[in-house]
């Protein structure tokens, strides 16, 4: 029991202790004037807290209105229609796109001039053809029999008369045999008829015989004469065919496909021959061109003019052989409005292949003193064809021109232009009238406004370091404040609980 009394009466009293400890917080403070005298503490005094907050916040506020203000120096994107303020101009006139859309329609556009010269400008026409060889020849026997013997090999050259195929010439020997004593027995027959012919006259003339028989015997010579020339055509028409049965070239030229082997059966009525040969050497181009330029052509032809046809290939880009104008066609066609022309081409190296399709440009005439400019300077518009027109102060104009004929890469140009006048062959799709130009050869190495554009920017560059750095020294300053500023408001609160 007594130990019971004990125990209650020392946790009684513990209880108004805690809650007199508010009561007793306000005299802790008779010992902080001691502390804030001891040397190395800080001061945890409430106005001391508020005054650091005041200074954090105010370099804070600085560090913002530094920073505002590099950002406004460096991208003037507020000034209207894209144009820096007056003290800025000279530092973005060096930096291209800084000043918004207008600034790059101010600055020279690099193209570049070609200038237009006088020379020979040749009258082309250009068309599609075909090679049509002079000779396509399908060789057929003559004669019917059995084909021995093939001399010649697919593809090759042959020359004509050269010995192609042999039918079986014995049938036709043994026929030119018997022609040939059929006429010796009618010649001998002749030959008696006439010899009794004369003596009937001979005895006529002594009046031995009546005239009759005479005359009997005159018809029957000239009965055998016919008999005789009859076997005469016998034996010459055996002895075709033995020429018949020997096949030859009936024209030079390259042989194709063989269509026969030895050992057939061949007849003169043999769909596809024995073999097709074409002529190559020479060999002709037939193409097309429009009844338009029918009267220049033949005012060129009727005044014995040999014009001239080049042949390319069908890229259009390497010339295969050169030739000249042979003909033309007698009517023009209704349905497409040309007229063929036929051309002829030596072939001397055998590129021109028959049915090959080719481009043909046909050389009617040649302009002399012609203005020349690159066909790339001559830009389509609204107003037709023009071009731009390098100024002696490096900008340029727009000038309508009329166009003469085109070669290629060349254009003639039949009024609005001059002789030396220099005008643009690449860059024109940013020019307009009145532009402002410079050539990439024409402008110096380093230039000055080149140097003073790098200096502008390595000015700006080096303000702009130095602010961030001032902004960063700032933040930095900031941030230690805060981050003392922390422990300080640890420390009260340590203060506060013990």
């Amino acid at each position: 029991m007594d130990e019971q009394q004990q125990h209650s009466e020392t946790s009684r009293p513990a209880a108004p202790t805690s809650a007199r400890t508010p009561e007793a917080a306000p005299a802790r403070p008779s010992h902080t004037p001691d502390t804030a005298d001891t040397p190395g503490t800080r001061d945890t005094r409430p106005g001391a807290v508020r005054s650091h907050r005041g200074r954090n916040i105010a370099l804070i506020v600085l560090a913002l209105l530094i920073l505002a203000f590099v950002l406004w120096r460096w991208h003037p994107w507020g000034s209207p229609g894209g144009a820096a303020a007056p003290g800025a101009s000279g530092a973005h006139s060096g930096r291209p796109g800084r000043g918004g859309p207008g600034a790059m329609a101010n600055l020279p556009q690099p193209v570049h001039v070609a200038t237009a010269t006088q020379g020979e400008m040749p009258v082309v026409l250009t068309a599609l053809g075909t090679v049509t060889p002079l000779a396509n020849v399908t060789v057929l026997p003559q004669l019917s029999g059995t084909l021995q013997e093939v001399y010649f090999k697919e593809g090759q050259m042959v020359k004509k008369g050269d010995l192609l195929a042999q039918i079986d010439p014995r049938p036709y020997q043994i026929s030119l045999d018997n022609a040939q004593g059929t006429l010796a027995r009618d010649e001998a027959l002749l030959q008696t008829a006439r010899l009794d012919l004369k003596r009937y006259q001979t005895l006529l003339a002594q009046d031995s015989i009546a005239s009759q028989q005479v005359d009997t015997q005159a018809s029957l010579v000239r009965q055998y004469e016919g008999t005789v020339k009859s076997d005469k055509a016998n034996v010459e028409t055996y002895k075709l065919d033995l020429v018949y049965a020997r096949i030859t070239a009936p024209v030079s030229g390259r042989v194709g496909l063989r269509q026969v082997d030895p050992g057939n059966y061949v007849t003169p009525s043999l769909a596809n021959g024995i073999v097709v040969i074409t002529q190559l050497q020479p060999i002709s181009v037939i193409f097309t061109t429009s009844e338009d330029n029918l009267q220049q052509i033949l005012e060129q032809t009727q005044s014995g003019a040999k014009l001239s046809v080049t042949a390319y290939d069908r890229s259009n880009t390497t010339s295969l052989e050169g030739g000249t104008l042979e003909t033309l066609d007698n009517q023009i066609d209704t349905t497409t409005g040309t007229v063929k022309l036929r051309a002829i081409f030596q072939n001397s190296k055998n590129l021109l292949f028959p049915n090959q399709f080719v481009n043909t440009r046909l050389l009617v005439n040649t302009i002399r003193n012609a203005v020349i400019v690159p066909t790339s300077a001559v830009l389509n518009g609204s107003m037709g064809q023009f071009v731009y027109v390098v100024k002696p102060d490096n900008t340029v104009t727009v000038r309508p021109v009329k166009v003469g004929p085109v070669d290629g890469e060349r254009t003639s140009i039949k009024s609005g232009l001059q002789v030396g006048e220099r005008v643009v062959i690449d860059g024109s799709d940013r020019l307009k009238e009145g532009a402002k130009i410079t050539v990439p050869a024409d402008k110096p190495r380093g230039a000055s406004g080149a140097r003073g554009a790098s200096g502008v920017r390595g000015g700006s560059g080096a303000s702009g370091a130095a602010a961030y750095g001032a902004a960063g020294a700032a933040d930095t300053t900031a941030a230690s404040a805060a981050s003392g500023a922390r422990p300080r408001h640890g420390r009260h609160a340590a203060q506060a609980s013990q």
